[in-house]
């Protein structure tokens, strides 16, 4: 079965030890990406959350570097493919039990600026992972997702009482 992308919204609250869940959509789409319980999780690089794929990725990330290099060449710009590679692929494979549960380094947590939940929002290729307050300060583009971010927060509030 040929890899089909992320897509759809979850929210998972901060467990305990440090851990997050992964939700069953985007559990069930690594387990493809990745041919088994591997997430592949980075800094966005404009926004402030974190990005999550699988490692099926890798391929696609090798054939974009590839293209930058080509397209500097033609266009006569000087380009540092070493930079380059260590900027994408500087991700951190990380495993996940079968319930979802992976632990989130502390390092990642301050750069997407997570704190005591997670957003998920399926991007495709990947899937972002946001602090709800940072989801929040997105312009009206993010209308839909900010949307179901909150609505997802509100059941959370109401089972947590």
């Amino acid at each position: 079965m040929q890899f089909g992308g992320y897509s759809g919204q979850a929210y998972s609250p901060a467990g305990d030890k440090g851990r997050f869940v992964l939700p069953p959509i985007f559990r069930k789409a690594l387990k493809e990406s990745s041919d088994g319980r591997v997430l592949c999780l980075m800094k966005h690089t404009s926004w402030n959350c974190l990005v999550g794929f699988g490692l099926s990725r890798k391929e696609e990330l090798n054939a974009q570097l590839d293209r930058e290099e080509e397209l500097a060449v033609r266009l006569g710009k000087e380009f540092d493919r070493d930079t380059r590679a260590s900027q994408l692929f500087g991700f951190l494979e990380m495993p996940f039990d079968d319930s979802g549960r992976f632990v989130m380094p502390e390092h990642l947590r301050a750069l997407g600026k997570i704190e005591d939940g997670l957003y998920f929002q399926g991007g495709g290729r990947f899937f972002t992972l946001w602090n709800p307050a940072e989801l929040a300060k997105m312009g009206d583009d993010w209308a839909g997702a900010k949307a179901a971010c909150e609505s997802f927060l509100a059941d959370a509030k109401a089972k947590g009482k």
